[in-house]
């Protein structure tokens, strides 16, 4: 993993380290890694995040009953929501339910238009009674951060106070941007990027996520 910006020290930004992500994200960032090779890493990246980020998740003993002998259990007690920002945080949306297969899912479809300097939401869809939930927020990439900060505006209309947000690379400007807006959600992510072109692409970045995800490019 990577942290090129020092100045970015918020305690509610986590940078995860660990040899298979550090693998894993090395060769996603190789430009002739195609599509499916793309996708199956994305996954199974994902599911190593939810692990990480889920280490502080209450748990209560349950009675259950072994094949020899009755016991308590502990078991997850609290209830977990996954959402992803789409198209790309579609990506690592299945690595996630494979961790929590009961959880319940959300979509927001949502993107920044460089013409009207402003996000523009074209999907958005919530399952029923998520206040108390904690939320998975998905996408892969924070960038200029005004996605991100867009779709979070939209959770906490719905009454959610805990948010916790998984993407693969930050840029120093994203995330300074999503802190001043919204200081109480956590980050996860796996590398902090040197910063970003004038397209407002990461460098050194991946490329388009989601072009690479679906091989559109």
């Amino acid at each position: 993993m990577s942290k090129h910006n020092s100045k970015i020290d918020h305690q509610n930004i986590h940078l995860l380290q660990h040899p298979l992500l550090s693998h894993s994200l090395s060769i996603l960032r190789k430009k002739d890694t195609n599509a499916g090779e793309f996708r199956r890493l994305l996954s199974e990246m994902s599911r190593l995040m939810a692990y990480e980020s889920s280490r502080d998740l209450k748990i209560k003993n349950i009675p259950i009953e072994t094949p020899f002998e009755k016991m308590e259990s502990p078991f997850i007690c609290e209830d977990v929501t996954i959402v992803s920002v789409m198209r790309a945080g579609m990506g690592m949306l299945d690595g996630f339910m494979q961790m929590f297969p009961l959880s319940k899912v959300g979509h927001i479809g949502i993107y920044r238009d460089k013409f009207l300097n402003n996000t523009v939401e074209y999907y958005f869809r919530l399952p029923d009674d998520i206040e108390g939930n904690k939320i998975f927020l998905l996408d892969p990439l924070l960038a200029t951060g005004s996605t991100v900060v867009a779709a979070i505006d939209r959770l906490k209309q719905y009454g959610v106070h805990e948010i916790r947000f998984h993407c693969l690379l930050a840029s120093p400007e994203g995330l300074e941007i999503l802190h001043e807006s919204h200081p109480d959600v956590s980050v996860y992510c796996l590398s902090v990027e040197r910063g970003m072109n004038e397209k407002g692409y990461l460098l050194p970045g991946l490329g388009d996520a989601g072009d690479r995800i679906y091989g559109t490019l």
